[in-house]
């Protein structure tokens, strides 16, 4: 049974996800997929599942290590809030893909963005830091409208 509070468990495993974070490939991928990675339409939110994408690899690593997080939360291993709290990068990403989530679960798995979904909906820090996300995905689209 999961701890109404976070303990030391909980801390010592956020850091060592956090180092985790830190490793050359994780932070190359991250870097690729936080800067180049904004999908205005269908087609480029699931390009990027195409092998042949420039995108593709960092994708990847990105998302496997988001979701790996996040079935932690998911799964009762952490406490959910807590890893949330110390862990928006991984729903930032999630925002720009949730308008076009059916899709990219047809093109890739079904199971694509599971463990993201779930705490965006499920855990109370989710649904606050995804409220904020939503909106400044929403104010970026009308300033690319604008241009």
């Amino acid at each position: 049974m999961l701890n109404d509070l976070p303990d030391h468990h909980d801390a010592d495993l956020i850091i060592k996800l956090y180092d985790l974070r830190r490793e050359g490939v994780m932070r190359e991928s991250r870097t690729q997929i936080n800067s180049k990675y904004w999908p205005t339409t269908v087609e480029e939110a699931v390009a990027v599942t195409k092998l042949d994408h420039p995108l593709n690899a960092a994708f990847r690593q990105t998302v496997g290590y988001w979701e790996m997080v996040f079935g932690m939360a998911r799964h009762g291993i952490v406490h959910a809030d807590y890893l949330i709290e110390n862990s928006g990068e991984g729903l930032f990403l999630f925002s720009r893909v949730e308008p076009y989530l059916a899709q990219l679960r047809e093109a890739s798995s079904q199971r694509a963005f599971r463990n993201a979904e779930w705490v965006s909906k499920n855990c109370e820090m989710g649904r606050v830091l995804m409220e904020g996300f939503r909106a400044r995905i929403a104010k970026a689209a009308e300033v690319r409208a604008r241009s």
